[in-house]
């Protein structure tokens, strides 16, 4: 199934940004849901989930509304999203939705021939004006009337090839692929929500130790490294809080992108705020090989990296809980965990 996600560009985000700075976002935050995304400036994002429902365990609705959630933690706006089986037909239905909400279109074919019978011949993709004039002149201006025309008579009215597609449009049919932007791969994204508004910051505090984990396992997975770390803070009243700072060198070292996360929640001084949610954003990836170290003499740092290594290769064997912080707490659910649902 595909995802048309279109940002709401009318809205103020948390921190400001422009409106490619917000696309570029987005791409990044559909990024870590599915490798397969595509631009539409200057608002739009097309994802391909197929392969993801399986790995979220979610079907595409599903999907959708996590995206949904994610676009408003991070980029403090909505958005509205259309699902179906191809790019065409989630386009149209994210343009027919209303605003902020989900538009489903199955991939049963009478619940397509129903989505696109009554709408103007118009709404198909690549009906500009005067091929829409003219099929009008004919009594032909619905989707629905289109496609009951045989094949032969749309192509003497329009021409061969214009016929050919809208034919094959009318009846739901699309030969495109999401195109995927390679360029998207900015930044990795994790998170963690709280089942209750969180005072405690120690629980805050594993919470953000699970989240660098979680990067720098990625990160080290794919050979990159990042240059900054952006943390979003959500709070009970849906209010956010975005800071970004500038890391000392790049990295994917856990315990470095720890303690860059935990300086920056500390600067925000939340000791009586009623924190809902936190999430981390890698940004600024490179190639691990092109990143300068500073060098060091410090056994400790050498130690501790040599560990991760083996925990890393231990969790490509055994499973990502293979290898935990002991400062995590263990049972399923708690904020700290790394296999809460929060994380992605």
């Amino acid at each position: 199934m595909i995802l048309c996600v279109r940002l709401h560009t009318g809205e103020t985000p948390a921190g400001g940004g422009s409106g490619r700075a917000r696309l570029s976002d987005l791409l990044a935050l559909a990024q870590d849901i599915s490798p397969a995304v595509q631009e539409l400036p200057p608002d739009t994002a097309i994802v391909d989930v197929r392969g993801a429902e399986r790995y979220f365990g979610q079907d595409a609705a599903g999907l959708a509304a996590l995206l949904r959630v994610r676009v408003l933690a991070h980029l403090g706006a909505g958005c509205t999203i259309g699902v179906a089986a191809t790019p065409m037909l989630a386009r149209m239905a994210a343009r027919q939705a209303a605003p902020g909400t989900t538009l489903v279109v199955g991939d049963d074919e009478r619940e397509v021939r129903g989505f696109l019978g009554p709408r103007p011949v118009a709404a198909l993709p690549g009906v500009g004006a005067a091929t829409a004039r003219v099929l009008r002149s004919y009594g032909i201006d619905t989707v629905g009337k289109t496609a009951a025309v045989p094949l032969s008579t749309l192509q003497r009215i329009t021409g061969v090839r214009v016929g050919r597609e809208l034919y094959e449009k009318a009846h739901g049919i699309d030969r495109t692929a999401v195109a995927a932007d390679t360029a998207a791969t900015r930044s990795y994204t994790a998170e963690r929500s709280f089942r209750r508004d969180e005072l405690d910051q120690d629980v805050q505090g594993r919470a953000l130790l699970s989240i660098a984990g979680e990067l720098g396992v990625r990160m080290r997975g794919t050979g990159q490294v990042c240059r900054s770390l952006t943390l979003t803070v959500r709070y009970a009243d849906r209010t956010t809080t975005v800071r970004t700072r500038m890391l000392r060198e790049p990295t994917a070292h856990s315990a470095a992108l720890a303690d860059a996360v935990r300086r920056i929640h500390g600067a925000l001084g939340l000791q009586r705020a009623r924190v809902r949610g936190l999430s981390v954003r890698a940004e600024g990836l490179m190639p691990a090989e092109r990143a300068t170290r500073q060098l060091t003499f410090d056994p400790v740092d050498d130690r501790a990296r040599r560990i991760e290594a083996v925990a890393d290769r231990a969790r490509a064997r055994f499973g990502p809980r293979a290898v935990m912080p002991g400062s995590l707490p263990r049972p399923e659910g708690d904020p700290g965990d790394p296999g809460d649902s929060g994380g992605h």
